[in-house]
């Protein structure tokens, strides 16, 4: 578990599948994040089986007021170059522009840097989501590139910014140094 401010991480298991399925309905939360593949709760329980072991991931939940409101994941993790990827998602509605997401992506970013190890961390977020890359950004990630046009979205082609944070970036940027 990962607590701080507004929000405590904890792992998603298979028992969490049923409330990441009902989120994942959200149609914002879909464009968001770019999702069009559907799947079925039992594609979900098995994965998220697979993500309770899975050495290359750490899936967690994002809970604010006793409630699972999204996930907070750092993902690929590539082990010997000390990198991985990262994504976030707030699934209900009501709960986001709240700060949870930024205090649920701070969190996730410690124990990225400080409990793994790692060295940089990466994500990709749309053109149509720029509250998200201004969150990104104060928390110091750095614009590496466009992907033009990577996603097809209600027939629009949207870009997707590529941004990632170095270890020694975060340091920096952190009142406490990291």
């Amino acid at each position: 578990m990962l607590t701080g401010g507004t929000v405590t991480l904890r792992p998603l298991t298979r028992l969490d599948a049923p409330a990441i399925h009902a989120g994942l309905e959200d149609p914002e939360a879909r464009r968001l994040t770019g999702t069009h593949a559907r799947h079925t709760l039992a594609e979900m329980e098995a994965h998220y089986a697979r993500a309770e072991t899975a050495a290359d991931r750490c899936d967690y939940g994002i809970i604010a007021g006793g409630a699972l409101i999204g996930e907070a994941v750092v993902n690929g993790i590539d082990w010997p170059n000390k990198a991985a990827s990262f994504r976030i998602v707030i699934w209900q509605a009501t709960a986001r522009a709240k700060g949870f997401g930024s205090a649920a992506a701070a969190l996730l970013l410690r124990h990225g840097f400080e409990a793994l190890g790692l060295n940089r961390i990466e994500l990709e977020v749309y053109a149509f989501n720029p509250r998200a890359r201004r969150v990104y950004e104060k928390l110091g990630f750095r614009l590496e590139g466009t992907r033009r046009e990577a996603l097809i979205w209600d027939g629009e082609a949207v870009d997707a910014h590529i941004m990632s944070l170095l270890k020694r970036e975060y340091r920096a940027a952190s009142p406490m140094g990291g």
